[in-house]
């Protein structure tokens, strides 16, 4: 594909950068008609995907640029409401790139199903025979989906634990069977799900015990995707700071998230920031992959930071964020949704995991990009300069008297609509 670096692409018109979308990527008319409809979802389609419809919600649409991930470029979707987020990205992404751009892998496509039996006279036996039986029970979890299994997926290993042994109570005491899935190249709750019916009835028999819950688990720590990047210091370096006072105050703001529990919970939020757009963009389950991110963010027992940055030997900025990332490019709203399905064509990943490794990279970014103006000009600068033109808009300025207002809201530190409407009134004269 072509470069996804385009100068100047945010001083468009809209429909400009819609003409410039379409040439990247050769997207048909109809294509572009979902980019523009003013209702890109239809509601004999959402009346499908949900219940008691009544009408569909957007967001905006925007798109991360900049981005060269092993050595492949990237046009990012991202649905988002929050001012300065695509922008951040793409920035820091622009500075990246100039470093070589964001190195990536995965673990692979591996979920885990559990299976909660209670009541066993004996658990430690139970899970004994269980073990015996492992190769039994994967076969019939993997006979109880077998279209996954002709793509090279499927259920792949077992493993049995008891929680609270010692436990009195018998609500407490429970013994739990993990199955281990490849899902390919969807999230497969449903397929998961499916599995673990199908096996209740078996490992019933096998504990002598009573099946309760059989779900999937939205810590997906086997589903794992992570980005890299180094960043040599004079790429840093911002008006009256070094690259070096910036790269250490990145490093200086990072231990702040790593040893404070209150940091890390909005420096994690951050990074989410960059996340959830991709992910909803491309119809994913951003609850399941916000949950499963803030668990592994407590793995150690520690609720910490969920990236890592660091200094090299060589003086340069090194940074590293690696999540479970349980998203799919087949089934669920990605099969139904014509956004989803837009935004999956113009990021031209061929693979969940591919996808997986991409979202990551847009976290990594966007962290540094706050982390950066944290330590230099402060996050408000920007923030607020892009926030005060939807005050404008709030206050009911339309066409050129929104960015004529918003610039004057700027200059007089009054960013707020009693304010802009003041303006409004002043300008509508």
């Amino acid at each position: 594909m072509k470069s996804s670096r385009i100068p100047g692409f945010y001083n468009k018109t809209v429909d400009e950068r819609r003409e410039i979308l379409q040439s990247l990527h050769n997207l048909s008319e109809d294509e572009m008609d979902v980019l523009v409809s003013e209702q890109s979802l239809p509601l004999e389609i959402a009346d499908k995907m949900i219940e008691n419809v009544v009408g569909s919600y957007s967001l905006p649409l925007g798109l991360g640029l900049n981005f060269l991930i092993n050595g492949k470029d990237y046009v990012i979707p991202m649905a988002i409401e929050e001012a300065s987020v695509v922008a951040s990205a793409s920035y820091m992404a622009k500075i990246i790139r100039d470093a070589g751009g964001f190195k990536t892998e995965s673990t692979g496509r591996v979920m885990i199903g559990q299976i909660q039996v209670i009541g066993c006279q004996d658990f430690q036996l139970a899970k004994k025979t269980l073990l015996e039986h492992k190769e039994q029970l994967i076969e019939a979890c993997n006979t109880a989906y077998p279209s996954i299994v002709k793509r090279g997926g499927g259920a792949q290993d077992m493993d049995v634990r008891i929680l609270n042994e010692s436990s009195k109570s018998k609500y407490e005491k429970m013994l739990i069977v993990h199955m281990y899935i490849d899902t390919r190249d969807a999230m497969g709750a449903n397929m998961i799900n499916t599995m673990l019916e199908a096996l209740a009835p078996t490992v019933e028999e096998l504990t002598d015990g009573k099946v309760y819950l059989r779900i999937l688990s939205n810590y997906a720590d086997r589903c794992l995707a992570k980005a890299t990047c180094v960043i040599p210091p004079q790429l840093l370096a911002s008006e009256g700071f070094s690259g070096e006072e910036v790269r250490d105050g990145i490093v200086h703001a990072y231990e702040f998230a790593a040893s404070d529990p209150y940091r890390a919970v909005t420096h994690n939020k951050g990074i989410m920031n960059g996340i959830d757009p991709v992910v909803i963009a491309t119809g994913n389950d951003w609850r399941a992959v916000e949950a499963g991110a803030h668990a592994y963010a407590a793995r150690f027992g520690k609720y910490s930071s969920m990236t890592t940055w660091s200094v090299d030997d060589d003086g340069n900025l090194v940074g590293e964020l690696e999540l479970p990332m349980a998203i799919g490019t087949v089934g669920g709203a990605t099969r139904v949704h014509p956004m989803a399905k837009l935004a999956l064509r113009i990021l031209g990943t061929e693979s969940a995991e591919e996808l997986a490794q991409v979202i990551v990279a847009v976290g990594l970014a966007q962290n540094l990009g706050a982390l950066k103006a944290l330590v230099t000009d402060g996050i408000q600068k920007g923030h607020m300069a892009l926030h005060s033109r939807s005050v404008a808009v709030a206050a009911g300025a339309t066409g050129e008297m929104i960015d004529m207002i918003a610039q004057q809201m700027i200059e007089e530190k009054q960013i707020r609509v009693g304010r802009a409407k003041e303006l409004v009134g002043q300008y509508k004269k």
